[in-house]
């Protein structure tokens, strides 16, 4: 039971460190919490069911389509509304993206209505036996894309120009603009490749959950939870803090009590973080100005 247990918590935790992969690029470039995340994953995901369901596509061509789609949508954010107040506080960002996070959820509630909906998994097959451990292929799927992106960003932020000018824009934006980075076009890529990661989280979520305008909820806390417990700077971070929560709450779900898993799962992020403030992989970060 407890290795059962431990396969299914790290089966949930990719979902919550996809979620965080998107939380932590966008940090990592502006400095900024994206709190809309989630409902911006979620009206991804129902644009993916609508193009699969009322067009006849089948789920990979729906699924590119969603991609596409949060692409695009990511963009459109940052132009239209991030780009105008980028160089306000930061405070005054973050209570901007709440308020985008309360309108994309009305919106899609007025568009696709409040009622649950079944959504296919990504990869179907019967469960996989390995003694007593019992795992689908979709698990298994969804737990190699984590590592597989997060392997790509990583490299993405470590070996190419574009990755040093999002970090260079992160680190002083007026610096950046005067070295010749073109730190707009660097903002709306971020947010473009944010909300693709946001998108994949939703449509592999989206099964587990059910669609819904608030599928995103509980998953977007425990994502920020995850990114704060991985150090929010760090990539590997991020994935580290997903699957450790996924498997905390999988672990205290099974031995203690469902009802206070979220709750032990707070509790531990606690007392982490009073242990080592940045969490497991943040490293304290210094600007030069």
């Amino acid at each position: 039971m407890l290795t059962q247990q431990i396969v299914s918590g790290l089966a949930a935790g990719s979902l919550y460190a996809l979620a965080a992969l998107g939380l932590v690029l966008i940090y990592k470039t502006s400095d900024l919490v994206n709190f809309a995340q989630g409902e911006m994953a979620m009206i991804s995901t129902f644009f993916g069911f609508t193009v699969m369901h009322s067009l006849g596509f089948g789920y990979w061509i729906s699924f590119l389509a969603a991609l596409v789609f949060a692409a695009l949508f990511g963009m459109l954010v940052e132009n239209i509304f991030m780009r105008p107040v980028q160089k306000a506080p930061v405070l005054s960002q973050i209570i901007l993206t709440l308020g985008l996070y309360m309108a994309f959820r009305g919106i899609a509630g007025m568009i696709w209505g409040y009622e649950p909906t079944s959504y296919p998994v990504a990869v179907e097959g019967e469960p996989i036996e390995v003694g007593s451990i019992v795992v689908t292929p979709n698990q298994i799927f969804i737990f190699a894309l984590t590592l597989v992106l997060m392997f790509l960003f990583f490299c993405l932020f470590r070996f190419t120009l574009t990755g040093l000018a999002m970090r260079a824009a992160a680190q002083n934006l007026r610096t950046a603009e005067l070295m010749g980075i073109r730190v707009g076009a660097i903002f709306s890529l971020t947010w473009a490749i944010s909300a693709v990661l946001g998108g994949i989280a939703g449509i592999l979520i989206a099964p587990t959950t059910f669609l819904d305008p608030n599928m995103m909820g509980e998953v977007a806390i425990k994502a920020f939870a995850a990114a704060v417990l991985g150090g929010f700077a760090s990539l590997p971070g991020a994935v580290i803090g997903g699957l450790s929560i996924g498997l905390f709450e999988n672990l205290v779900a099974g031995y203690v009590s469902a009802e206070l898993k979220t709750a032990f799962v707070f509790f531990l992020i606690i007392f982490i973080l009073y242990v080592k403030p940045t969490g497991l992989l943040g490293i304290k970060q210094v600007k030069k100005v």
